[in-house]
């Protein structure tokens, strides 16, 4: 079985289990409607996440590092919510908002797209478009139009912890 099938096939498991989870239901037509749902989704995403071999996914290091990226991403969109919510109640603290270039260091697929996603739901800024190494980020608050000093600014920080767990 090539690796895209694989990975299909791993995803569809997971996803058929998520849904037996979620509908908490052994009825034989939920179970085949389940199935069917989970590998069209799988299908549609081509495996992802679970293109990456489960054995590399598994490491004590990866897991310590998951671990403590939850925990950096929840005091990020804490200390973000914070930020929006004193320039909402002080309209006179500036905002200049704009679309800036930031360019990732990471390779794989799934890490950018955890990047991505964790750039939005960080409140004040959101991912607008993804191209290669280069995501196109709206901010609240442009600081600098500088690719290097917005990456450091905006993205840094989890990239630090998604360099250890995607790769």
């Amino acid at each position: 079985m090539d690796h895209r099938w694989r990975s299909i096939s791993i995803a569809t498991v997971f996803y058929w289990l998520l849904w037996l989870v979620l509908v908490q239901s052994f009825d034989p037509q939920e179970m085949l409607a389940g199935a069917v749902v989970a590998f069209f989704v799988a299908f549609l995403s081509r495996g992802e996440p679970f293109s990456t071999p489960v054995k590399c996914l598994l490491s004590p290091k990866r897991i310590a590092y998951t671990i403590a990226y939850v925990f950096y991403l929840f005091f990020a969109i804490v200390r973000s919510n914070l930020d929006v919510a004193r320039r909402v109640v002080s309209p006179k603290l500036p905002i200049n908002p704009g679309i800036v270039k930031i360019k990732t260091r990471l390779k794989s697929p799934l890490g950018k797209m955890i990047l991505a996603n964790s750039i939005t739901l960080t409140p004040g800024t959101l991912t607008v478009d993804v191209k290669g190494e280069d995501f196109y980020i709206h901010w609240i608050d442009v600081e600098t139009k500088d690719v290097q000093a917005a990456t450091e600014k905006i993205a840094a920080g989890f990239e630090k912890f998604l360099e250890v767990i995607c790769g």
